[in-house]
């Protein structure tokens, strides 16, 4: 070969008249063209695919970016890089410049969490350690920015390099949505979407200034430490119950012909139900401290007056006192009884209760 020929070839080398990045690596956001030692050449192609967009810099300044399509490189197409060079519109020469393209596809599935209990205050529980974690997806929306405030001007740029950082952005606003919804956490727990819908808003603003889109957010858990949440079941069995009183007066009235059935049952019901509902006024109030300061003492029931003593026959005359003390006892012990009003069974007249039918008195 000539040595003209050589000098030609070598030249040839040299200049760059096709740009193009078809090599995108997995989680790779930004890759600089290699451009050492080369120019490019006047009237070059720049190839830019979907999910790509191109930028040139000059000397640390962005210049030009481009999105998806083929371009012919000059200064009808290059107009901020001419402005920064000061290229006359009739320029032809090759130029030096840096190449850097970015992937703008969807960074789908990344996952977010807590990495430690985030303490919120909620108006039912107070303070209250918080984890959450979820799923969310985003893309490279402006180039310049990401350069500029994220990736820097490296040969190559990876997802696993600005992870971490957008981790602590959503954790740091998470806790910020929470304070300012002031929505209590068992409303946060049933409506997931929602506490979704609020972050991703809180989020949004932070991703833009750093050239980034957040386009999806979800909450798939919230949770407590299980010391917590062990109180929280106790507290949501206790309102699923209701009132413990009732609750204790529906469970002795289930239990009555059970006990009617067997001798002295109806006995035991009685202390069991003043026993019972005794016991779920106190476990109530002890669970409803504010309930019971605000309710003032109840006022003992006034004691029932004693019945009158049925009018005694006089004693005829020179009846023994023996007789006339039969007599006495003999009164007495048909003022303590009664029948009952249902089956007529002679009972005790304070019972509330027949002994044999189980009928309540009145």
């Amino acid at each position: 070969m000539a040595l003209g020929d050589q000098i030609k070839s070598f030249i040839k080398k040299q200049f760059i008249d096709v740009i193009q990045w078809t090599d995108q690596q997995e989680g790779l956001l930004a890759y600089r063209y290699p451009m050492q030692d080369f120019e490019i050449q006047n009237g070059a192609k720049l190839t830019v695919r979907e999910s790509q967009a191109a930028m040139f810099v000059n000397e640390g300044r962005c210049a030009d970016v481009f999105g998806p399509g083929l371009y012919t490189l000059g200064t009808q197409t290059l107009p901020v890089l001419t402005n920064l060079m000061n290229w006359d519109k009739m320029f032809a020469s090759p130029f030096k410049s840096d190449v850097f393209y970015f992937s703008t596809r969807q960074q789908v599935a990344q996952r977010w969490g807590t990495a430690q209990a985030v303490t919120i205050r909620d108006k039912d529980f107070g303070a209250v350690r918080l984890r959450a974690f979820g799923v969310y997806s985003w893309h490279i929306e402006n180039p310049k920015m990401f350069l500029t405030k994220v990736s820097g001007f490296g040969e190559a740029y990876h997802v696993a390099d600005v992870e971490p950082q957008l981790r602590q952005t959503i954790v740091g606003r998470m806790s910020d949505a929470f304070a300012e919804s002031q929505i209590p956490f068992l409303d946060m727990a049933a409506n997931l979407v929602e506490v979704g819908d609020r972050i991703k808003a809180s989020v949004l603003p932070v991703f833009a200034e750093l050239g980034i889109c957040l386009d999806q957010f979800v909450v798939e858990n919230l949770s407590l430490p299980e010391e917590l949440q062990k109180f929280l079941d106790t507290r949501v069995g206790m309102n699923m119950i209701g009132n413990m009183q009732q609750y204790t007066q529906f469970q002795v009235a289930q239990s009555m012909p059970i006990a009617a059935a067997n001798e002295g049952g109806i006995a035991g019901i009685g202390v069991g139900l003043g026993a019972g509902l005794g016991f779920g006024q106190q476990f109530a109030q002890a669970m409803n401290p504010q309930a019971q300061q605000q309710q003032p003492p109840q006022a003992p029931p006034p004691a029932p007056a004693p019945a009158p003593a049925p009018p005694t026959a006089p004693a005829a005359p020179g009846a023994p006192a023996a007789a006339i003390a039969g007599g006495v006892v003999g009164a007495a012990a048909v003022a303590d009884t009664k029948f009952c009003v249902e089956c007529g069974q002679k009972i005790a007249r304070p019972a509330k209760f027949c002994p044999e039918c189980g009928k309540p008195q009145q």
